[in-house]
């Protein structure tokens, strides 16, 4: 089909729900909503649904989000899962591979054109950057099962934009409103939906911070975000108990206020 785009349902985890980019509404809106909001404005009647929540392991997102989204019927579904299980030790991406594989395998299936992301370089993240080897085989696993299935690939970890901290919240797992604007600028690009944003550009260089601000910066990161989410494996919860979707429902969706101001 490859557009024009009546119905887009996103399927995922936090990525995809949209942390930490605040929406008008008190939610949050991310790169999906972004990217809907294109979409609205230049098909009549378009429709969306956001089934993502945040925390959700490539298992629960397959048993889970992958059945509703088919049922639902869209022309495009987005798929990007993985992130939460390569956090974890002992995560395999040869497994985790397969089981994408059978999943993008149904949604095609059932007729749908299917978006599908490798994820940013983790070498500056300091939760990832251990689990580089097995993520970069995870992601090369992507790249094949998109030509396979014939699927739209948004390659994040080419995006040398997305390396910089800039693009991303305090957590420093989670993108801000400038990396969500990004990523759906490169998503209108792959999909080829006309957009005046742009994800391609050099950022402007920082001002000097000195080292002790940096080391009282990293110790803030690791009391607030590191310990907390060490707390939740340890207790088997997650971030996504009790959460529910945002936009269960394949509803009409109205074009929003005007997409933010490209960037030079």
């Amino acid at each position: 089909m490859s557009g024009p785009y009546t119905s887009f349902v996103a399927i995922g985890d936090s990525f995809t729900e949209g942390l930490n980019d605040p929406g008008a509404d008190g939610r949050f809106r991310g790169w999906a909503d972004r990217v809907a909001e294109r979409l609205a404005a230049l098909t009549p009647g378009f429709r969306y649904a956001n089934l993502a929540v945040r925390g959700r392991l490539l298992d629960q997102i397959v048993e889970r989000q992958v059945p509703l989204a088919i049922d639902l019927k869209p022309d495009l579904v987005s798929l990007c899962a993985g992130g939460n299980d390569l956090l974890r030790p002992g995560a395999d991406p040869d497994r985790m591979a397969k089981t994408l594989a059978g999943a993008v395998r149904e949604l095609r299936a059932a007729g749908a054109e299917v978006l599908l992301f490798t994820g940013v370089d983790p070498r500056d993240t300091p939760l990832m950057r251990r689990a580089r080897g097995r993520t970069a085989v995870f992601y090369l696993h992507i790249r094949s099962i998109a030509d396979v299935y014939g699927c739209h690939l948004v390659d994040q970890w080419s995006m040398q934009s997305l390396r910089d901290w800039r693009a991303w919240s305090e957590d420093r797992l989670h993108m801000n409103a400038e990396g969500h604007r990004m990523v759906a600028a490169k998503v209108c690009e792959v999909l080829g939906v006309p957009t005046e944003d742009r994800w391609r550009y050099t950022w402007p260089p920082r001002a000097h911070v000195d080292r002790r601000v940096r080391l009282r910066e990293d110790r803030l990161w690791v009391r607030e975000h590191l310990l907390p989410w060490v707390g939740r494996r340890l207790r088997g919860t997650s971030s996504g108990d009790g959460v529910e979707p945002k936009r269960p429902g394949l509803t009409a969706f109205e074009a929003g206020p005007p997409a933010d101001a490209p960037r030079p």
